[in-house]
């Protein structure tokens, strides 16, 4: 059984910053696609940003230039560094790996169980 586990969202004040980290737990052999998604009250989730093991990201428009994705591929793990955050920013944060190879598997499409981030004053 192969489970992403993310930690790191709490409040944050407009202009502030925090950072999310998420972990593949179980005998995981390679990760191909890591990235983060929100979803915000009332809406669609949506990508924030992913990475590839070579280290490849892609962002959101909405959070080009504040946000930054990276990954290590030892401890296959993702991180989010979220800065100049704003309360548009304030969501339930999603990690995802599109494929978790593991001895004589896979798995598709894995989420982490989400973590919530607060921008407010």
């Amino acid at each position: 059984q192969v489970q992403l586990v993310e930690s790191g969202g709490g409040l944050a004040q407009p202009g502030g910053s925090l950072r999310l980290s998420c972990a593949a737990s179980g005998s995981v052999l390679r990760i191909n696609v890591m990235g983060w998604y929100r979803q915000a009250p009332g809406k669609q989730r949506e990508l924030v940003a992913d990475i590839t093991p070579a280290g490849s990201t892609n962002y959101a428009d909405s959070v080009k230039g504040r946000f930054t994705i990276s990954i290590d591929n030892a401890k296959k793990a993702v991180y989010l560094q979220m800065n100049s955050l704003n309360p548009e920013d304030t969501a339930v944060y999603y990690c995802h790996a599109d494929e978790v190879k593991v001895p004589l598997s896979r798995y598709l499409d894995v989420w982490g169980q989400g973590t919530l981030v607060t921008v407010s004053s």
